[in-house]
């Protein structure tokens, strides 16, 4: 039976593990924000609670991984399993919004996000920090945040573009992306119809 996403909870648990990493991620679209998030790195468990908090999802990030090499592993990986979960629980898409965008400051930071729910992987992402010092430790390396989008925008399926418009703090710009992301997948993900937004019949 096809689920309604107008009464049945929209929700998806996933699990990846390798040599490198284990990683699990519970997830909810039509949750309150909750967010509890451990990868061993606190600024990316600071960045995905923004994720979960101005997207409205319930989020459980559980991550284990080869940080004595560096953060890539991690990050990359919780990017392909979080999209895979968003994928899951989203499902058919059926009445969902579909399209979305937003532009999200953070003091002197601004950053455009538009997203498409089109089951076409894309990502656009235009944010030029240059040489920046690490974030946090174990450090995280604000490259990182390109990797993780575009290991999540692959595995969720979705059309994503992040552009800074200014900004020169790099934690305020990538908390701005990851705000302006969150908030854009909440109002994508938004039931408003009873049919699938796409003359094709399928997203």
């Amino acid at each position: 039976m096809a689920m309604n996403p107008a009464t049945d909870s929209r929700r998806a648990a996933r699990r990846r593990a390798t040599k490198e990493t284990e990683i699990e991620v519970e997830l909810e679209l039509d949750g309150t924000g909750a967010a509890q998030v451990a990868t061993g790195l606190p600024f990316f468990d600071h960045m995905l609670a923004q994720l979960g908090r101005h997207g409205g999802l319930n989020l459980h990030v559980k991550a284990r991984g080869d940080l004595e090499v560096d953060a890539h592993h991690t990050v990359e990986d919780t990017g392909i399993v979080l999209g895979e979960a968003f994928s899951e629980a989203l499902g058919a898409k059926v009445g969902v919004r579909r399209f979305a965008s937003i532009a999200v400051p953070l003091d002197e930071a601004l950053v455009d996000v538009a997203l498409d729910l089109s089951g076409r992987p894309y990502l656009y992402y235009d944010v030029e920090l240059g040489e920046t010092a690490p974030l946090g430790n174990p450090p995280f390396e604000a490259q990182l945040a390109e990797e993780f989008w575009r290991a999540f925008t692959h595995s969720a399926a979705v059309t994503l573009h992040i552009e800074l418009r200014h900004g020169r703090n790099p934690h305020h710009v990538l908390e701005a992306s990851f705000k302006a992301v969150g908030r854009a997948l909440r109002d994508a993900v938004h039931i408003e119809g009873t049919a699938v937004p796409s003359t094709k019949g399928q997203l």
